[in-house]
């Protein structure tokens, strides 16, 4: 088959019919936005004025959800390749919105129309508040989907060894990213072998210079390159030619492991996009401390009489003391006292050598999920966090931070190896990446790759969603002990 002649891509086995029902959600949220604006702006009266009233919104409200819809499609917001994950399919969805509202304005002043400003200041920012929370209700819907292992495109994983183990686990520990290794391709070991991804495994079914007959002959979706392969670029280059014209997308793996989109900038050189990566600021943020300062004041304030019971209650338990002080490592390798309620009997730490043997911490920690140690009122403590509040005293005079990596101890930092003491270049926090992820129940190495991503990758919107994921996280209770 000629190159000009080639089919177009199929959907693939996730994707039959996403969009469209997709767009049937828009329709019906955009007509509930503008029939809201409606009620609210001219609401119903038996009167011949107010029967008059806002015919000319209902009647062009028709024509302004079409354009809307025409720019959400035109933006690509349904794309089944950006649903289920990242913020491009948000920002998208925005674009497309703010794109609406100027369309209408500059065609309502041409055509003079007389559109009610109160009728435009509600149905646009409800509409797009109708949308997202719509979008974020099918990615709910398609992630728990994608965790039963439905709707996910079978693709091959093609690469040197080390390169396909790595690219491997990360697609089978995110399953909401839509991906599911049907097989791998390499040269590097023999055919037969399986290899371990983690959660799931996958046979090797050839070498290299068979993927495009394996792509057809196992009816993939998707091809994934990890790392380089034997030929280089212009192999990589053909390969895709090759796959596209059986419909067959190619997906390549970025060397750039855990780095945020907002730091690489591509710079086209004669036709090669170059990947510049933009050095991180670990300087004191202005804005993060002043988000700590005004989260920890209220948060005190707010709380002291739940800290009062908790308190009491704590002391009428064992007669022992309430707060718990421990020598913790912060910012540039600098001791601090961190303060917690008291979980554990008085003589904890002395107990700890006898306890050891049963340890089921990761790593450096010590962490046992039926710790002898843990009074009852503790238990209830740990599995809702209110033993961290404390803590808020601990931001509010600068040794923590409310989202941070977690404060380590400094038996811990001793045995830090292979970067890990980049995690010290920032202030620790009550919150982070490793509190909305699983807490105790991440592996060690888990754990730490989550700290440095957060490290190498701050800003002032990736603190505030850690903020509003932790409440569910901490609902859930998920690795609290």
């Amino acid at each position: 088959m000629s190159p000009t002649t080639a089919p177009p891509s199929a959907p693939a086995g996730g994707r039959r019919g996403f969009a469209p029902a997709v767009a049937l959600l828009d329709v019906g949220l955009l007509v509930a936005a503008f029939a809201v604006a409606h009620l609210v702006r001219f609401p119903w009266e038996l009167s011949a004025v107010r029967l008059q009233a806002g015919w000319i919104e209902f009647a062009t409200a028709p024509a302004i959800i079409l354009v809307w819809m025409v720019l959400l499609s035109t933006f690509r917001t349904r794309d089944p390749r950006i649903a289920g994950i990242g913020g491009d399919e948000y920002r998208r969805l925005v674009t497309a919105s703010l794109i609406a509202v100027a369309v209408v304005a500059v065609v309502a002043y041409a055509a003079q129309l007389d559109l009610a400003r109160g009728y435009v200041a509600i149905a646009f920012p409800l509409g797009l508040l109708f949308l997202a929370v719509g979008r974020k209700a099918v990615r709910t819907v398609l992630a728990r989907s994608r965790a039963r292992g439905q709707r996910l495109q079978d693709v091959l994983l093609v690469g040197d060894t080390e390169d396909v183990r790595y690219v491997g686990r990360r697609i089978a520990a995110t399953p909401s990213a839509g991906y599911r290794v049907r097989a791998i391709v390499t040269d590097c070991v023999p055919v037969g072998t399986v290899i371990d991804l983690g959660p799931v495994s996958a046979p090797v079914v050839s070498g290299i210079d068979d993927v495009l007959s394996l792509a057809r002959s196992e009816a993939v979706s998707a091809v994934v390159v990890a790392g380089a392969v034997r030929g280089g670029h212009e192999r990589l280059r053909r390969l895709g030619w090759q796959l596209e014209e059986h419909g067959v997308e190619l997906v390549v793996s970025s060397p750039l492991a855990d780095i945020a989109a907002g730091r690489v900038h591509e710079r086209p050189v004669d036709g090669l996009p170059l990947m510049h990566v933009e050095t991180p600021d670990y300087r004191r943020r202005t804005g993060k401390r002043l988000l700590d300062v005004v989260g920890a004041g209220l948060g005190l304030l707010l709380l002291a009489p739940l800290l009062g019971v908790i308190a009491v209650i704590i002391r009428l338990d064992d007669r022992g003391p309430v707060f718990f002080r421990q020598t913790r490592v912060g910012r540039g390798g600098e001791e601090f006292s961190i303060l917690k309620f008291r979980t554990m009997c008085i003589d904890a730490e002395a107990r700890m050598a006898a306890l050891q043997a049963a340890n089921e911490g990761a790593g450096p920690l010590f962490k046992m999920k039926d710790d002898p140690r843990v009074t009852r009122v503790g238990a209830f403590l740990r599995k809702t966090s209110l033993d961290e509040l404390p803590q808020l005293w601990n931001v509010l005079t600068g040794s923590m931070s409310l989202v941070g990596p977690r404060p380590a101890l400094p038996r811990e930092v001793a045995l830090y190896e292979d970067f890990a003491d980049r995690r010290l270049l920032v202030t620790p926090g009550i919150t982070g990446l490793w509190q909305v992820s699983g807490r105790s129940d991440l592996d060690w190495a888990d754990g730490v790759r989550l700290d440095l991503h957060y490290v190498e990758n701050w800003s002032f919107l990736h603190d505030v969603v850690i903020l509003a994921r932790t409440v569910p996280s901490v609902l859930r209770s998920r690795g609290a002990y």
